[in-house]
């Protein structure tokens, strides 16, 4: 199975896990109201681009987001919404378009950034789009309900930075195994 298809698969999985799991609050050291569970999986969305980045390009790294874009909200849709619940609804359009618009502006300053360190353009393209998705998911998801979204948002976008950082190291080791996409453009 070819990298383009490895990568497409997970990014489907990884948001479907993430959509799932950002329903549930971490219930353990009073943590109920600033975290949830899918602060752990869905920073792996932004390593997945990147690596497609580097390794293709934009254009094919745009395929992989909305490959992960239609597999995930179609999945999540079928498995994780009930529709009858308003909140697993607006869930399901928070993560849509959230991820959708973050995973743009990844691939948008890692290209920028590509030619840089090489840890320079995954790190900052996704602290930037972890802040982006973080705030624009939460706000969809949960604006005006009982939920207290703002401090889930910080507890969640302080998990995301912290994963974005100990991405680096599965990117570092996962990047001699591909080549830059930019050093056969000429």
């Amino acid at each position: 199975m070819s990298l383009f298809y490895k990568l497409a698969i997970s990014m489907g999985f990884v948001v479907l896990c993430s959509n799932y799991l950002v329903q549930f609050p971490i219930n353990y050291y009073g943590l109920s109201e600033i975290l949830t569970y899918g602060a752990f999986s869905y920073p792996v969305t932004f390593l997945i681009t990147d690596l497609a980045n580097r390794a293709y390009g934009t254009f094919v790294a745009r395929k992989i987001v909305y490959i992960g874009f239609f597999t995930g909200i179609i999945l999540t849709l079928l498995i994780s919404t009930n529709f009858t619940d308003v909140i697993s609804l607006r869930i399901a359009v928070g993560s849509g378009v959230a991820f959708f618009i973050a995973q743009n502006l990844d691939i948008k300053v890692f290209d920028k950034l590509r030619k840089m360190s090489w840890y320079i353009a995954p790190l900052l393209s996704s602290i930037l789009g972890s802040i982006v998705d973080t705030f624009l998911f939460f706000s969809i998801a949960f604006y005006a309900t009982e939920i207290p979204w703002l401090s889930l948002a910080l507890g969640d976008l302080t998990v995301k930075l912290f994963i974005a950082i100990s991405m680096l190291v599965p990117f570092r080791l996962l990047l001699s195994s591909i080549r830059d996409f930019s050093e056969t453009k000429s």
